[in-house]
Parts: C-alpha cells; structure tokens; sequence
C-alpha cells in the first residue's frame, strides 16, 4: 500500500476521475430522490383517496340495456333520410337541441346535463360493447377487468360504511350483466338485485326475536373486547370491522323499501319499475353508498324502433328528469354524477322491419351533476349520423372524464403482481369541454 494509503492498484482500470466520482455520487442520489418520490406519490394517492371518501361523491349509471338510438335521443338528425319521424327540439341551453321525445330532459339541459354526440367505440356486440363501455377497456382473456362500479366502490367507498359500495339493479332477463370486480377482489363486487327489489339473505331469520338478535351482538362485542385486551394484533379487530359491516347491510334493508318514502314523492316518481328504481338510486346514495347501477332493457329495436322508443323514451326522460329534481332538491346533485350509457347506439339505415340495429361508430350518452359543465353538446356526427365529424371520443376517454369528475386521477394504477394498470386504458384523455 503506498504512503497515501490508496488501496488502488494504479490501474487505469480502476481510477476513477472527478466528473466520474461526482457522477457516481449524483446517480446515488437520484436513485434515492427516485425512491422518495415513489413513496410520496403513494402516500399523495393515499391522502386524495381519503379526502375523496369523506366527501361522499356518488355515481348513478341508467343503464341503457340493448342500445339505445342517438337519433331518438341525444342526436335528432329531422328531415333527413335517416332522421326517422320525430322532431328536434330546442332545450334550455343555446344551439343544443334534442329528441322531441326527452321534453323534460330538453328543459333541464342548462342546469344539469351534457351530452357526448362523438362516441366511436367499434364494438357492435352486444356481449363485447357491455364489457367495453362498463370497463372502459375491450375484453382481455389475461386479465379480469373490475368494471365501473367496483372502481368507483375501490376508489369512493369507505371502510366503515354500513350500506353496500355497489348496488346493481336489473330485474329483466334482456341483456343481464352482473358485473364483476375482477382483480379489485369480492369486497367491491356488486350487490345484485334481480326479480325481488330486497336483497336475498339480508334480513333476520324469522326463528330469531329481535331483543336474541341484539344481545347476541352485545354478547359478540363483550366477548370480542375482552378477548382483545390482552392480545397486540389486528385479527380481532379486522373481524369485528366485517362483523359491523354485515350487521350494517342487513339494517340497510329499509333503503330498498320504497314505501318508507312520503306518497308524494312515490308519486312523483310513479309506478314503472324503473322509476321505482330510480328512487331506490337516490335512497341509497342519500344513505352513503357510493355506486347504483339502475338498468332499463328493451332498447334492442331491430324491428318497431319508433314505436319502442316512443315507449321507452317516455320512461327514460320522466325518471331520469325527476331523479334529477330530487337530487338538486336535497342538494345531493353536486356530489352525484348520473350517467346513461348503454352498450352501443343504433345504425342510421332503418331496415326492413322499421327498426334500427347495432350501430358503435358513432353515438351519444349523456353526463349530469357533479364535475360536469352542463348545457354542453360535445362532438358531431355528419348530416346522416354515419360518422364522427369532430371530436371523436373512446370509451377510454369516456371513462377518463368520469373519473376525472370524479376527482379520481385516470392515470392511477393498480399493481397486478409486478404489472401496473391505470384506472383508464392507456392513451385515454378526458374531454375537458364537459368538465366544470
């Protein structure tokens, strides 16, 4: 060893020169400036998360079952050959004008609504546009996608709720879809209501009193409380958590029941299955639960497009406008985005059986309420409604601007294993003309 104490050989091999020294020195510090950063953008996703969960936004997606025509709806095309019989009206906000058969929808465009008339999806099947528009994502055998509602339940709910993250309502056989939380996990898998509008296995068996239910549960939490004291780790309590939970959906019953609302209001609402819904919708998220799919089917014209959208329509624009009426009464609308969206919309050829069939090039859906600037009508579609003319829009984009309303990031990802998925398809982007 010489003098210096340098434990070199003298090799040029092994020199290191000052630019190297002072790289080597920045490149370690980068690496762990690297690192932090990661961690503070875990812990920033962690502290929006939070904050989004006790501002208590919700979403309610009309699901349009079937496809419902743009024509006869968001995007009248009168007068031409492919514009059917209906009029376009003019709506309460300037130069957007609608079906003549959404009236009342017409009149509240100003206060609550947008439409997206740019849609371009290219999925015309009816299994295959369902995943498509409730995932954001074209279906992927590798890969099992949570669909909107469990990622709004993942990103919304929280976990001391005592009513469930995510409600899906369908009592037709035409076209029924779950849904799944997919890699998300059970906990955000929908409750699904089908035939009976009260969820199975939610009440007290009969052969059990009210007062035995009670003390049993006052029993558990003695029993759980004491077994705890003397014990340092989490299991207790986790299961505790569960136990509170389950006790909370099954007093969640009531919400389902439509009868505790004053007769006005059913009224107001009146008798269709799916108004009836609607005012479940509104129940539930008035009591906390983040995400109510309400689903309308028979939007499948192939044959009697007009007269099955006359029908349909009607439904369509009475439930959906007092839905909104009631939300901005209890001013729950500013925290409540309402979506309708089906799987696709309707050719513009009407064929030989006067009907419209699956049509994914270019249609419309509709955004209200919370993150939404309203009055606006995005996008255009040519004369006919063959094509997208301007502002052409995915699902992904779709997607990217609803959580964007939402306040969740569409660029969040979820890890699977090592592999990392963003909440929305990558190269989505927002439509920020419908955004407030």
């Amino acid at each position: 060893m010489s003098r210096t104490g340098s434990f070199f050989c003298g090799s040029a091999d092994h020199g290191v020169s000052r630019r190297g020294f002072l790289g080597a020195a920045a490149l370690g510090a980068a690496g762990t400036f690297a690192a932090d950063m990661t961690q503070l953008n875990v812990l920033k996703q962690e502290v929006l998360a939070n904050e989004l969960k006790k501002q208590q936004k919700h979403v309610i997606l009309l699901w349009l079952a079937g496809g419902s025509s743009q024509f006869e709806t968001w995007d009248p095309k009168p007068g031409r050959p492919t514009g059917g019989p209906f009029r376009a009206i003019q709506t309460s906000a300037t130069g957007v004008q609608i079906s003549e058969l959404m009236p009342k929808m017409a009149q509240r465009m100003q206060e609550t609504t947008s439409v997206i008339r740019s849609l371009n999806t290219r999925n015309a099947d009816h299994g295959g546009g369902a995943v498509l528009m409730e995932t954001g994502r074209r279906d992927d055998p590798g890969i099992d996608y949570p669909d909107i509602g469990a990622i709004v339940a993942r990103e919304l709910g929280r976990i001391d709720s005592q009513v469930p993250d995510y409600v899906s309502m369908y009592t037709s056989t035409e076209g029924r879809r779950k849904g799944t939380s997919g890699f998300l996990g059970a906990r955000y898998a929908p409750m699904f209501l089908s035939e009976s509008m009260i969820p199975e296995n939610i009440r007290k068996l009969d052969s059990i009193s009210v007062v035995d239910h009670q003390d049993r549960a006052a029993l558990r939490d003695m029993l759980a409380k004491s077994f705890q004291q003397s014990r340092k780790n989490d299991t207790v309590n986790s299961h505790t958590q569960a136990y509170q939970r389950v006790r909370g959906l099954m007093a969640s019953e009531k919400l389902f029941d439509i009868e505790q609302e004053p007769e006005a209001m059913r009224a107001k609402y009146g008798p269709s299955q799916f108004a009836e819904q609607c005012l479940i919708a509104r129940r539930l998220i008035e009591a906390g639960t983040p995400f109510v799919k309400v689903a309308r089917a028979w939007w499948d014209s192939h044959g009697q497009n007009f007269e099955t959208h006359r029908e349909l329509c009607a439904d369509l624009d009475h439930s959906m406008s007092t839905l909104l009426d009631d939300l901005k009464d209890r001013g729950l609308l500013e925290n409540t985005l309402v979506i309708t969206l089906g799987e696709f919309g309707r050719t513009p050829q009407i064929n030989a059986s006067l009907g419209r069939d699956h049509f994914a090039s270019a249609w419309s859906c509709s955004l209200s309420g919370m993150g939404i600037k309203p009055g606006v009508a995005y996008g255009k579609t040519d004369p006919d409604g063959h094509k997208v003319a301007e502002g052409e829009a995915t699902a992904g984009d779709l997607f990217a601007t609803i959580m964007t309303a939402l306040g969740v990031d569409p660029k969040k990802e979820y890890m699977i294993g090592a592999r990392p998925i963003p909440v929305t398809d990558f190269g989505s982007k927002a439509i920020q003309e419908v955004l407030a």
